[in-house]
């Protein structure tokens, strides 16, 4: 039987790229994801593009956002646009708005609509929103395919240790774009 693939894009928006850490990735990366999007789209498998967007009136405001009274990607704002490197004509979109994407979302219930039985996740912040949606498709037994050179945190460090640890803990197997496959 063969597993249905599906692509899951993660908060590929301007602003999380302004950390310098990610600055020095974004080329790459950008690439990388659309390398991904492009074998997606040839094998007819659905993408789903996950982006954060918070209302300007901190009802969305995660606890760390309330706390330092720092908003991030604000709806309407030049930082939640998506990467203009992208071409995210045609796919799904899931808007949240803490680091889980399942987390009050309709991104389970599209899944099980698409038939998706696996997923190949790229996007950013590593330890965060990566960590936590991977962990969650893990808990809807979901399979997950992680996308190391489509994926990136501002910490490397952190980066490395939040891909061993879902690797280890998840079997969730580390792929480059190249590798990636949906057929």
């Amino acid at each position: 039987m063969t597993t249905k693939r599906g692509l899951l894009l993660i908060d590929l928006q301007e602003q999380y790229f302004d950390p310098p850490g990610l600055q020095k990735v974004r080329s790459e990366l950008a690439a990388n994801v659309q390398l991904l999007i492009a074998a997606a789209r040839a094998a007819d498998a659905p993408i789903i593009n996950v982006r954060t967007v918070h209302l300007p009136d901190k009802s969305t405001w995660a606890l760390n956002m309330l706390e330092d009274d720092q908003p991030m990607v604000l709806e309407g704002s030049s930082g939640a646009a998506p990467l203009v490197e992208l071409d995210l004509a045609g796919v799904h979109d899931v808007t949240k708005t803490r680091d889980d994407a399942f987390f009050e979302t309709d991104l389970a219930g599209l899944v099980q609509q698409l038939d998706v039985h696996e997923l190949v996740i790229a996007g950013v912040s590593t330890e965060a929103c990566i960590a936590l949606t991977a962990s969650s498709a893990y808990a809807r037994d979901l399979r997950v395919q992680l996308v190391t050179d489509a994926i990136a945190s501002a910490d490397v460090e952190q980066h490395r240790h939040t891909l061993a640890l879902l690797h280890d803990q998840y079997r969730q197997p580390l792929i480059t774009a190249r590798e990636a496959r949906f057929d």
